[in-house]
């Protein structure tokens, strides 16, 4: 998944788009700050508990607002909230990648456990949430809602095979839409519950949380890392380590097992013959109009054309983001301390650098993976000075960071809300399914692999 955003198109913030900006921005402030000063809510379910932090009550509450009409927020307030949150994760992601240096022995010891809960992914969404999916009657949609938790990289595989009018892109859109909407939170509550058990390893929760989605990976990492304080940097690391892996992994798995295994499930299960594979200058049944070699027509956008696209440019995106990210680090803390500018100076050059690395590679290397290249550089003890710039970045509240990306997320929920209401209710236990079941089911084979291992 890039997260990194594209340069500014047709826009400059000192024109029309300049009030566009500063709203969606004022109220992530806001609102952030509101819930971050409350705090944690607990809820106790007898032997185990939910708790709800900041980060879940900042999408809710953005999202009720973007979603509300009696002071409507524009399409292209959607948009740049959804720019300013694609920021927020890029800078997630350099924190992160300060966090793996220093516990690349934990990473070591690891061993075969951050490979091997791939397969988790793959047996909870095809074994778990397409059987509900055909029992909802959700008919060939169903092959591209569970093959996967659907992020970026789904619509180029499904699209590819099966072309991007057919029944099974429009599952990939749906859970797409699905996971935007309300993944992280799935992902935060699933993470705290089981946290609070005490069943489970926190490293194997935390590998369990890399589910292939930058956002849903931090909100569960954030979770976990808060209820085992004593091992919270570590998380950190094995969760953002365990989402690269799976990120790069899932695109050949997705290829090669997991859609071919969802298609050929769906078949015995309604008793109806698999589609043929698309290959280069054929179609498929499912898309007699569609030519498979036409990349405007197999990498096709998610959403319409007609879709709002505002990308404010990183010049004043990142300073709007690390501004509200300051603010909320400081509630958290408690104080603002010298250390938490200077975290998010450091965390900002990082960002940057990846960024700049990855256009000089045109995109062929992405920001995420340079970025965990010289996060792993400059933070472990090899590097001189690395100790001090661990002591910074580890001041910085990551979970207040979250409460950023997710405020902004729940700003941009009304951008989606017509695809939601067009796509119908059955995606919603499907998906969960999805999510709960790709969650759990890594986190148990990376608990037995972690046992094994050591």
């Amino acid at each position: 998944m890039k997260v990194i955003p594209a340069p500014a198109v047709r826009q400059t913030p000192s024109g029309p788009l300049r009030r566009e900006v500063w709203l969606p921005a004022v109220l992530a402030l806001v609102i952030v700050s509101a819930f971050q000063a409350v705090g944690v809510w607990k809820i106790n379910l007898g032997p185990a508990a939910i708790a709800v932090y900041p980060m879940v009550w900042a999408l809710l509450a953005g999202g009720f607002v973007s979603a509300q009409r009696r002071w409507p927020l524009t399409p292209r307030m959607w948009a740049v909230a959804e720019s300013l949150m694609a920021v927020g994760v890029s800078l997630l992601v350099a924190r992160l990648s300060l966090t793996l240096g220093p516990n690349i022995d934990v990473l070591f010891d690891a061993g075969p456990a951050l490979l091997l809960q791939e397969v988790g992914h793959l047996v909870g969404t095809v074994a778990i949430a397409l059987p509900l999916a055909v029992a909802l009657r959700m008919g060939r949609a169903t092959v591209g809602a569970t093959f996967s938790i659907d992020r970026e990289a789904s619509f180029a595989i499904v699209g590819d095979r099966f072309g991007v009018k057919s029944d099974e892109y429009r599952g990939v859109l749906s859970m797409y839409v699905f996971g935007t909407m309300f993944g992280a939170v799935i992902v935060a509550l699933i993470a705290s519950l089981t946290s609070s058990l005490g069943i489970f390893d926190p490293l194997a929760l935390a590998m369990g949380a890399g589910v292939g989605s930058g956002s849903m990976m931090a909100a569960g990492a954030a979770a976990i890392s808060a209820a085992h304080p004593e091992v919270g940097e570590q998380v950190l690391a094995l969760a953002a380590t365990s989402n690269l892996i799976t990120m790069i992994l899932g695109v050949y798995v997705g290829v090669w097992i997991a859609l071919p295994l969802a298609d050929r499930l769906y078949g015995l299960l309604t008793r109806s013959a698999s589609r043929p594979v698309a290959v280069s200058g054929e179609r498929t049944e499912s898309s007699p109009d569609v030519d498979a070699t036409d990349p405007a027509e197999t990498h096709a956008a998610p959403f319409a054309d007609d879709d709002v696209k505002v990308t404010v440019p990183l010049y004043l995106s990142v300073p709007i983001v690390a501004a509200i990210c300051i603010a909320a680090a400081t509630i958290a803390a408690g104080e603002l301390t010298t250390s938490i500018p200077i975290g998010f100076t450091l965390i900002v050059g990082l960002m940057l650098v990846a960024t700049a690395l990855s256009h000089l590679t045109r995109g062929k290397i992405t920001a995420v993976i340079w970025a965990s290249v010289l996060g792993v550089s400059v933070s472990g003890p090899w590097f001189p000075g690395s100790a001090w710039i661990v002591h910074n970045t580890e001041s910085i509240d990551f979970m207040s960071m979250c409460a950023v990306v997710l405020g902004f997320a729940g700003l941009a929920v009304g951008k989606n809300l017509p695809a939601l209401r067009m796509i119908g209710w059955k995606i919603v236990p499907v998906g969960f399914a999805a999510i709960f079941a790709s969650f759990v089911l890594s986190t148990l084979i990376a608990e037995f692999a972690l046992g094994f291992w050591r």
